[in-house]
């Protein structure tokens, strides 16, 4: 029929456009994680196939980054498990506080939106959207800044699969991821409960050091997760009239 008007596809949003332009400022920090990772699979005893079904069905290269010396230590299962879940447990707090905006949704879309969804994706979403409640533009900026995200993490993790093998131990990998994750977290750092739920995790780390099996990781970031929902729980709280 005429005089209709055909729905543009979503990458053509200015919303979509504008979620994968601000992406792309930390994309190269998210690519030498990714790249660390990748290598980090494969020096450690996966074979190809598994790193690279790993890296597509996983996507969560922190969770990656901690298990993967688990497994290439033989430690037990529960424990590679219970470092996962813990290192994870974050996108608890990411889930809850993107839900007003995208609850109305189908599952299948939320589903999606559940396994692109990254800190940085956070970060940048609710800085552009500081109001809990759906709005135009949303879900083209989301999914903008999550392609961005996904496709800067594969390439480099893929990459760093394919090139491990020629890549020496001694370049110090691991010393760059550690860069690449510190200069991550630090953009995550915007208010001061998460300065305070970080600095929880740092001192937690150190103090759990001598644990085996590299526990203090686990430790670290339950006790930033307690602290993160306590001074949550303390802001949301109405203060009594005086």
């Amino acid at each position: 029929m005429t005089g209709m008007s055909t729905p543009h596809p979503i990458w053509r949003d200015p919303a979509f456009v504008q979620g994968a332009r601000d992406m792309a400022q930390p994309a190269l920090g998210i690519g030498a994680w990714g790249l660390v990772t990748g290598v980090a699979m494969v020096k450690a005893g996966f074979s190809l196939p598994l790193a690279v079904l790993v890296s597509l069905t996983v996507f969560a290269g922190s969770a990656q980054l901690a298990t993967t010396p688990l497994i290439a230590a033989g430690a037990p299962l529960w424990v590679i498990w219970a470092t996962a879940t813990c290192v994870n447990l974050r996108f608890v707090i990411f889930s809850a506080g993107w839900r007003p905006y995208f609850e109305h949704l189908p599952l299948g879309r939320r589903l999606g939106i559940g396994y692109l969804a990254g800190d940085l994706n956070y970060v940048l979403f609710t800085r552009r959207y500081p109001s809990p409640r759906p709005e135009p533009g949303q879900q083209a900026y989301f999914w903008g800044g999550a392609v961005t995200n996904w496709v800067a993490w594969q390439a480099f993790s893929l990459a760093g699969i394919a090139l491990a093998a020629q890549i020496p131990t001694a370049w110090g990998l691991g010393f760059a991821g550690t860069l690449a994750l510190l200069g991550l977290a630090g953009s995550l750092l915007v208010d001061r409960a998460t300065w305070v739920a970080g600095g929880v995790a740092a001192l937690a780390a150190v103090a759990a050091f001598a644990l085996p099996f590299r526990l203090n990781i686990v430790v670290a970031i339950a006790a930033a997760v307690a602290v993160g929902v306590v001074l949550d729980h303390w802001g949301r709280t109405p203060k009594a009239p005086t």
